[in-house]
């Protein structure tokens, strides 16, 4: 599998953290890909001869689709070659561009067909047509981009602000603390963040706290699990593995060692 992590240009990366892209040409292949929780709701697209399915939903999907929170493990299953590109996106847009509530897709998907002015068809078969994924990438960017000129008034800047609070202090700066620091009330704060994002500062802090453990432990850059503990604010060493537990459904240890 050749993976690449693709820079959004400046007119998107207010709303895009990151463009992944995955590709594999062994048409005898089946693949497995995991997906844990890191707090980004996110734009998918695939060209996949066999189809795409997730597990364990196993829930076939369609060739572009919106996918919300996800909180539960979960493994893309592919037969064969593949391509798929996912646009990450900053967790304050799925109210304000999809006029979605945002925790009615957490670990499920929006079918993008019910955008109005919008044929999703039409637009998949053009995104399928295209043999460059450098030229799909500037296709997808443009049409987000064009979102954003329709809907950028709808959007709730102070929460993408706080929302960047805590992905750089890895989720390990008090709630309370943020708020104060970006002159909002902490229950404000909390029913704002909710309604735009579909989970609460705490639930998100703790997902980008726990990403970055697991950023530590799969570039082995520990000599003993207490380093990963202490390094990412964790309370103690048995509060780290509940939370790697709950999020990826194994120990730290049995992960390391699959």
């Amino acid at each position: 599998m050749n993976f690449q992590s693709v820079v959004p240009n400046k007119d998107i990366s207010l709303f895009v953290k990151d463009i992944l892209v995955f590709e594999n040409t062994d048409t005898t292949v089946k693949t497995c890909l995991p997906f844990f929780a890191d707090g980004y709701p996110g734009l998918m697209f695939h060209q996949t001869p066999a189809g795409l399915v997730v597990n364990p939903h196993q829930k076939l999907m369609p060739t572009l689709f919106l996918y919300g929170q996800t909180l539960k493990p979960i493994e893309l299953e592919m037969n064969g070659a593949y391509r798929i590109i996912v646009f990450q996106l900053y967790p304050f847009l799925l109210k304000g561009f999809f006029n979605i509530t945002p925790d009615s897709i957490n670990d499920n998907c929006y079918d993008l067909t019910e955008l109005k002015d919008f044929d999703v068809n039409a637009f998949s078969a053009i995104l399928l047509s295209l043999t460059d994924t450098h030229q799909r990438v500037e296709c997808l960017s443009h049409f987000l981009l064009q979102l954003f000129i329709l809907k950028k008034q709808k959007l709730d800047y102070k929460i993408l602000q706080v929302i960047k609070s805590i992905i750089k202090e890895k989720g390990t700066e008090n709630i309370n603390d943020i708020a104060k620091s970006h002159h909002i009330n902490s229950r404000t704060l909390e029913r704002r963040f909710f309604a735009e994002t579909g989970l609460s500062p705490k639930q998100f802090a703790k997902i980008i706290q726990f990403q970055s453990s697991l950023e530590q432990l799969n570039y082995k850059d520990f000599t003993k699990l207490t380093d990963i503990v202490y390094e990412n604010g964790f309370s103690d060493q048995s509060h780290f593995i509940k939370v790697f537990k709950a999020y990826t459904g194994k120990t730290p240890n049995a992960f390391i060692r699959q």
